[in-house]
């Protein structure tokens, strides 16, 4: 019996290839039982008819069907469902059914809402993203990525994608962080003192769980990245907070109840402060003097395009009192969710141990790819493009700024990917973001950075790492023009 052509139709808002998409519509039949072994498939060229596509894309999408043994290739007859093909399940699908369990009881712990950024799923439809922390795909080496995955796929790396590591690093990673990435700031460090994380967040949850009990205290930044406030409060410690100003974490200002000190000196998120070498020492001294420890998030330090960056807190450190973390998803992408944690052994002996527990040991293929990338050079080469992009879009976004006549909340002299705004007064930065939206402008509301029911509602966060040079002043132009108009309506 042959299947009709009838039966396929192709998706136009599929994303991916058309031999691709050709191959999951067979796949997804004879799983589901409407293509049954030993039926016949249309013949390439008359799929190919119908479908508005070429006939070698349905003869590459068969070839590779049959190589996975869902069809099978039978000489001048054609192609054919296979007789080993897999096969839907002998049972009937049973209805769907409620849960009659009282959840508001089952539940143990509940797990407040996250107050991370928010962002439009379709933010790259619009105009003018004025949006932080995602990858442009125009700077993305698309070529070398996909060349260092599928090397890291082949039968030479085959234990390293397919064995359980039981907690162990990829060791070809942990190479290249030691020798290509710690040396830029300053730190030595051996194999047993760095721990391969799935990020940065995930980092700062295990050195919170592995550092912080109810009877010890946290002291963090003032605003601050909000994930680290909420895995602070999941963590059941007290915390305290301190204001940074022009130049971050003001030492002195650390409270003598401290225990583990959270933070961002070379970037401070989200104001862009950079703390002074001088900063740093005294902080250390305060760390020696009074017994704390300190967990040091370098954050951007990658982007430091404008100047020089200082050294890390971590090369400072000699008393091995700095927990140092760093991760690929700003010169990489954010979904790779790959970083890494430097301290001294017995801490990263424990935080191993977690791991173990949560995740076993994160992707070796993940691991595997992004060491290639480094020792290859195509991570040096990346992120020198993306600086020099960075620098032409910041100059840019400056000029318009200034000639807009809108504020900085605060500088920096160390480059980055965004800046620090204030709306005008009178106006809610929230209230200036959803007008913005509907004239393709997006922004980004700095109210998670300062926690609940402390948002003074006039700071926002304007970025420019996913916006073209050539979209920015007209951009920045209807941001201004927006904040007059609400601020006129206000006054």
């Amino acid at each position: 019996m042959a299947i009709a052509v009838e039966q396929f139709f192709l998706d136009p808002n599929y994303r991916g290839t058309l031999q691709r998409q050709l191959q999951e519509i067979v796949t997804g039949a004879i799983l589901a039982g409407r293509f049954r072994p030993g039926e016949r498939m249309p013949s390439s060229r008359g799929l190919a008819r119908h479908l508005g596509i070429s006939r070698i894309t349905v003869t590459l999408a068969y070839t590779d069907l049959v190589a996975n043994d869902y069809l099978s290739a039978r000489g001048r007859s054609g192609y054919f469902v296979s007789e080993g093909a897999p096969r839907p399940p002998s049972f009937p699908t049973p209805a769907r059914r409620e849960s009659r369990v009282d959840w508001s009881r089952a539940i143990g712990q509940r797990i407040p809402p996250s107050a991370a950024l928010r962002r439009p799923d379709d933010w790259r439809g619009y105009r003018y993203p004025f949006i932080y922390g995602q990858t442009d795909a125009r700077l993305f080496d698309h070529q070398n990525w996909r060349k260092c995955a599928l090397q890291a796929l082949g039968a030479r790396d085959f234990a390293t994608l397919t064995e359980d590591s039981y907690g162990r690093d990829d060791p070809q990673l942990v190479d290249q962080i030691i020798r290509h990435i710690l040396p830029r700031r300053g730190i030595v460090a051996d194999p047993s003192e760095v721990l391969v994380t799935m990020g940065a967040q995930n980092a700062l949850w295990m050195l919170a769980q592995v550092l912080l009990t109810q009877r010890r205290t946290a002291v963090m930044e003032f605003p601050c990245y909000p994930a680290l406030r909420e895995i602070l409060e999941q963590a059941r410690c007290s915390t305290r907070d301190v204001p940074v100003d022009a130049e971050g974490l003001p030492p002195e200002a650390v409270p003598a109840e401290a225990d583990v000190v959270f933070v961002t000196p070379s970037h401070h998120c989200p104001t862009s402060a950079t703390m002074p070498v001088s900063r740093r020492r005294a902080l250390l001294e305060r760390a020696e003097r009074d017994d704390f420890l300190i967990v040091e998030d370098d954050y951007e330090f990658e982007l430091a395009f404008t100047s020089s960056p200082s050294p890390a807190l971590k090369s400072l450190d000699e008393a091995g009192r700095v927990a140092y973390l760093g991760s690929f998803a700003k010169s990489l992408f954010p979904g790779l969710r790959l970083g890494y944690v430097v301290a001294p052994e017995p801490l990263v002996r424990e935080l191993r141990a977690l791991r173990s527990l949560i995740v076993r040991h994160v992707p070796g293929h993940i691991q595997r790819a992004t060491a290639y990338f480094l020792a290859q050079g195509h991570y040096d080469a990346q992120v020198h493009k993306m600086a020099r992009a960075y620098r032409e879009r910041r100059a840019v976004t400056e000029v318009a700024i200034g000639a807009q006549g809108l504020t900085l909340a605060g500088a920096s002299s160390f480059g980055g990917s965004s800046f620090w705004m204030r709306a005008p007064e009178g106006v809610a930065a929230a209230t200036l973001a959803d007008r913005l939206r509907a004239r393709q402008v997006l922004i980004e509301p700095a109210g998670p950075f300062f926690g609940e029911g402390r948002d003074p509602g006039t700071h926002y966060r304007l970025a420019y790492s996913s916006i073209p040079v050539a979209d920015i002043p007209e951009g920045i132009r209807r941001i201004a023009e927006e904040g007059a108009g609400l601020a006129r309506a206000t006054a």
